[in-house]
């Protein structure tokens, strides 16, 4: 297999392409589209997102220190495309878009986005300025889904929301299943041989013939000796 070399570039993909909703302690809020985000530790729950500094949230974001990860689906494609490439300095996204602010459980400032089927809230817990971007790392303080997505024994089933990802420019669909998390190790179940008619209480029955009927062949031959 022949490969090139280009010089040094991230090309860590897919991602998710998520709507970030951020407000400045005046009440002025935004949402801007962020692709560089992920989670970076499980307990405490910790997340981060990388916004340049000349991007229009990223001092209400400073000042706040607070935002939300709104997860994006089929449904919301066009807002989600549309808050990356137009700044809040020139438009009101949530009017343009249609979206609906809702408050956050756990925040005080950041909105969160009525209509994404998932929101994550953070509070900022440091600034790293890594370079073009800033790195802002967050606890994740609450985290609100839509009941819709709920099935029968009360599990949100996440993968039925349309889920969406950014690859190089584009957005991509979720497309099929191929395994679940441990699939390649996990050993097969074998089917269980059928039990006997009866069950355990037909066993026991037929195990105490057996006895009496040893015990009486036992007198038996004692008799026959004597």
């Amino acid at each position: 297999m022949a490969k090139q070399t280009w010089k040094p570039g991230n090309m860590i993909y897919p991602l998710p392409a998520v709507m970030v909703s951020t407000a400045d302690k005046k009440g002025n809020s935004n949402i801007l589209t962020v692709a560089w985000t992920g989670t970076v530790c499980t307990n405490p729950p910790m997340a981060y997102i990388s916004v340049r500094p000349e991007r229009y949230s990223y001092h209400m974001i400073k000042e706040s220190g607070e935002f939300v990860i709104n997860l994006t689906t089929k449904k919301l494609i066009r807002a989600t495309d549309y808050c990356g490439v137009r700044s809040g300095r020139d438009v009101d996204k949530w009017k343009e878009c249609r979206l609906t602010k809702s408050s956050a459980k756990s925040l005080k400032y950041a909105p969160v986005i009525e209509e994404a089927p998932v929101n994550i809230e953070c509070k900022v817990k440091s600034i790293q300025e890594l370079g073009s971007h800033h790195m802002f790392l967050a606890e994740v303080t609450a985290v609100q889904v839509d009941e819709t997505y709920m099935d029968e024994k009360g599990k949100f089933d996440l993968n039925r929301t349309g889920l969406i990802a950014y690859s190089h420019g584009e957005y991509l669909d979720l497309g099929t299943k191929l395994g679940t998390f441990g699939y390649s190790v996990r050993k097969k179940q074998t089917a269980r041989k059928p039990k006997a008619a009866g069950g355990r209480k037909a066993n026991a029955k037929n195990e105490g013939r057996r006895k009496s009927a040893g015990k009486k062949h036992a007198t038996a031959r004692r008799k026959a000796d004597g």
